[in-house]
């Protein structure tokens, strides 16, 4: 029975990244993140892996693309502006079916903004900013001790469907200490050998590529990559149902500040309003159907995030055409966190505009 530590955010995923094997780590460095290359350009020469502090981040990535063509379990951490200049490569990535994991731990932005936490990179880490239809599949931390479960699960669905992974993070996860166990990893390893490009000695070169020449070739490639997609939405979702039975208002929130709304539910709760919290873990692929079921028993959602309203376009389109009640959003961008006593207010004057039927004009 491994004991518990007092761990940093980032070293908590660097240290996941080893207990799950990974064997290849690039990255550039950049803040809010620096720690897990930094831990890691020790650790990994140490065990006899592979560790490149690249040039740049789209050195970077496409030194993740070559080492997961590989079938090794590879890995690179960024964060926001920096992964901007990733995209191009993720799409790549995608659509060669490469499996690797990307730990993206945002920065207030835009443009180079600066090292506040924020989650305005939600549309960065979920639509997607390559080309083609592709998408990232990705799941938030809300504690250290998610970071390194998530970790975990990044590698293993990444190695499973031949997918890239992204673990999003934040500025505030990726600096706090809490204390948390560094497990053993807790999946079955897969076997690569079937496509891997590890060498043609004794065997037939493969071969692979993004780009199809013939056009129904690509279409049943892309048709392909989602059914995966929805294998693993179907197969690998996670998500976090509090006091939602029953409950006349959904909070709505993912990653650090679904932490701080929790504790806002809470104190509701104690107060008497019947309040619940839905965090999905897995942001992309979104669970719409999860989402609209649990509002079909509520009367109204607010969607609380660090930014200006990016998970909300999501939330309004899993409800949409299913579900006649109300969204309101309340958000911050910049960094700027939250309390629990702000969020609770929120709670409390919507709370009782919805029982009230009396919702104003700030509802979407």
């Amino acid at each position: 029975m491994r004991k518990k530590e007092l761990l940093k955010g980032n070293y908590a995923i660097a240290k996941a990244a080893i207990e799950a094997g990974c064997q290849s780590y690039f990255a550039y460095p950049i803040t809010p993140q620096s720690e897990i290359g930094e831990y890691l350009s020790t650790e990994m020469p140490r065990l006899n892996r592979a560790y490149v502090s690249a040039e740049s981040e789209v050195a970077a990535i496409s030194m993740l693309l070559g080492a997961g063509a590989t079938g090794v379990k590879a890995m690179t951490s960024s964060s926001s502006c920096a992964v901007a200049l990733m995209q191009e490569g993720l799409s790549f990535i995608a659509g060669d079916e490469i499996p690797c994991v990307l730990v993206s731990v945002m920065r207030a932005g835009p443009g180079l903004g600066y090292i506040y936490p924020s989650q305005g990179d939600y549309f960065q880490a979920t639509k997607g900013g390559g080309n083609g239809d592709y998408k990232i599949v990705t799941y938030a931390p809300s504690s250290v001790q998610e970071c390194i479960d998530l970790t975990y699960k990044c590698f293993y669905v990444s190695q499973k469907y031949r997918t890239p992974v992204c673990l999003l993070a934040d500025g505030m996860l990726g600096q706090m200490m809490e204390p948390a166990v560094i497990g053993e990893y807790p999946f079955e390893e897969i076997d690569q050998s079937s496509w891997a490009l590890d060498g043609a000695k004794n065997r037939a070169p493969r071969h692979i590529a993004s780009i199809e020449r013939e056009q129904e070739t690509l279409r049943k490639r892309v048709e392909k990559i989602f059914e995966k997609y929805n294998n693993i939405l179907l197969n690998e979702n996670l998500f976090e149902k509090y006091e939602t039975e029953g409950a006349k208002l959904i909070i709505t929130a993912f990653g650090s500040i679904a932490r701080i709304a929790k504790a806002a539910v809470k104190t509701a709760r104690k107060n008497g309003l019947k309040v619940g919290l839905f965090r999905p873990v897995m942001l992309n692929p979104f669970p719409e159907k999860i989402v609209a079921e649990i509002a079909s028993k509520a009367e109204g959602i607010l969607d609380i995030e660090l930014n200006c309203g990016q998970m909300l376009q999501d939330i309004k389109a899993s409800i949409s055409g299913a579900v006649n009640i109300p969204v309101r959003f309340y958000g911050r961008p910049a960094g700027v966190m939250m309390t629990v006593e702000e969020i609770y207010k929120q709670i409390e004057n919507y709370y009782r505009e919805i029982t009230e039927k009396k919702y104003g004009t700030a509802c979407i």
